[in-house]
C-alpha cells in the first residue's frame, strides 16, 4: 500500500471542526449567528463551565422542520445561499453550512426546534459526529441548541483553552459584539445560573455603548459618519482622553459582521493620531456598510476575516469620519493642522 491514503471520516470531521470551533466562544459565535439569521427577536445564552460543560442557545426564531434540523447537522448544507454567485450577495452571518456539523463532531450535541404553526417540534442529538436520535418533542415556536461536554473526544485540545473565568470572559466579548450590531434583538447570558449580562430591546443603538462596553464610557462616545458613493462609514468614537491599553476597545463590524482587520483597525488609529499618546488606544465602534459585491467573506471558516476589492477608499472613509467627528469638537476644533495632515497608509 502506498503512503497516502484517504483520511477516515471521523478524522475529516474533526480537522474541519478544528477550523470553526477553536473555543467555547467559537461555538457561541456560531449559534448567535444562527438565531440571529433564523430572525430571532430574543436570544438568551446559558453556560457551565466556562463553555466546556454547556453551552445552551435559545431562540424565538422561525425554527426547523424535522427535515430541515437533520440537514441541518450534515456539512455543507444551508438554507444562505444556492449559487456561486451569492457568496458576493450575503445579508446573512452564515453561509458555509459547517457550524452545526462542526460544533456535533467535537461535542455532545442536541437540537429542539419547532417551526411556528407545526403542532409538534423535533429533537436531534449527535454525538462525535454521529446521529444517536431523531424524533419529535413538545416545545415552543424556535430552536434551542445544547453543547455538552465540549472536546470531550478529542481531549487535546483541553490544553489549549484557558481558565473557565477567562473563556466566559471570550464568550461575553462575543455576546457584547453581537449585541452591538443588533440593538433590536434581546440578548441575555446566564452562567451557573446567574445572570451575567443583558441587553433589552433598543431602537437608538446608541443605548447599547455603556451595556456592551461598561460605565466609563458613558457620555464619552461620540457618534460619526461618512459616506463615499454607496461606501457608508459610521459609529461611536470615544473622546481622546478614552484609552484603553490595547486594542480590544476598538469593535470592527462590517455588514453587521463582526471582523477583526488590520486595515479597519489602522484607520480608527490613524484618525486619533497626536491625539492620545502611542501606547495607548482609542475606544471605538466601526460600522461599515458596503455592497455585498465589494466584500468578500469567505476568507476563513471563523468568518472574522474580509476582503474589500478597494480597501484604500475603505482606509480613508474611516479615517475621514472619525476626524470628521473630533473636528467638531474642542480636541481638533482649534487645530486645523491636525484635521489637514497626510493620511498614512498602513505598511505592508
Amino acid at each position: 500500500m502506498g503512503k497516502i491514503k484517504p483520511l477516515p471520516p471521523e478524522i475529516i470531521a474533526q480537522i474541519a471542526a478544528g477550523e470553526v470551533v477553536e473555543r467555547p466562544a467559537s461555538v457561541v459565535k456560531e449559534l448567535l449567528e444562527n438565531a440571529l439569521d433564523a430572525g430571532g427577536r430574543s436570544v438568551k445564552v446559558e453556560i457551565q463551565g466556562g463553555g466546556r460543560k454547556l453551552i445552551r442557545v435559545t431562540d424565538d426564531g422561525e425554527g426547523m422542520t424535522e427535515e430541515e434540523a437533520l440537514l441541518a447537522v450534515q456539512r455543507y448544507t444551508t438554507s444562505k445561499i444556492e449559487a456561486q454567485e451569492d457568496l458576493f450577495a450575503l445579508r446573512t452571518f452564515g453561509f458555509r453550512g459547517e457550524a452545526l456539523a462542526a460544533i456535533g463532531a467535537v461535542s455532545r450535541m442536541k437540537i429542539i426546534s419547532r417551526r411556528d404553526g407545526q403542532g409538534a417540534g423535533v429533537e436531534i442529538r449527535v454525538e462525535g459526529g454521529v446521529l444517536r436520535h431523531s424524533g419529535e418533542a413538545g416545545c415552543p415556536s424556535g430552536t434551542a441548541v445544547e453543547v455538552k461536554d465540549l472536546f470531550f473526544n478529542v481531549p487535546a485540545r483541553f490544553k489549549f483553552l484557558k481558565s473557565p473565568g477567562t473563556e466566559l470572559g471570550h464568550i461575553g466579548d462575543i455576546l457584547a459584539k453581537t449585541a452591538l450590531a443588533n440593538s433590536q434583538t434581546r440578548f441575555q447570558l446566564f452562567h451557573e445560573g446567574k445572570l451575567l449580562a443583558a441587553y433589552p430591546l433598543r431602537e437608538d443603538p446608541s443605548a447599547r455603548l455603556v451595556e456592551a462596553l461598561g460605565k466609563d464610557v458613558q457620555g464619552k462616545m461620540f457618534p460619526f459618519q461618512y459616506r463615499q458613493g454607496e461606501l457608508k462609514i459610521g459609529g461611536f468614537a470615544g473622546e481622546p482622553g478614552l484609552t484603553r491599553s490595547n486594542s480590544r476597545g476598538i469593535y470592527l463590524f462590517v455588514n453587521r459582521r463582526p471582523v477583526r482587520d488590520r486595515l479597519l483597525t489602522h484607520g480608527v488609529l490613524e484618525g486619533y493620531r497626536n491625539l492620545i499618546p502611542r501606547d495607548r488606544y482609542p475606544v471605538a465602534v466601526l460600522f461599515v456598510d458596503a455592497p455585498t459585491s465589494e466584500v468578500d467573506v469567505n476568507v476563513h471558516p471563523g468568518k472574522w476575516e474580509v476582503k474589500f476589492s478597494d480597501s484604500e477608499t475603505v482606509h480613508r472613509s474611516v479615517i475621514r469620519g472619525i476626524r470628521g467627528m473630533l473636528e467638531e469638537t474642542p480636541w481638533l476644533k482649534t487645530s486645523g493642522a491636525a484635521s489637514s495632515q497626510a493620511i498614512r497608509e498602513p505598511s505592508g
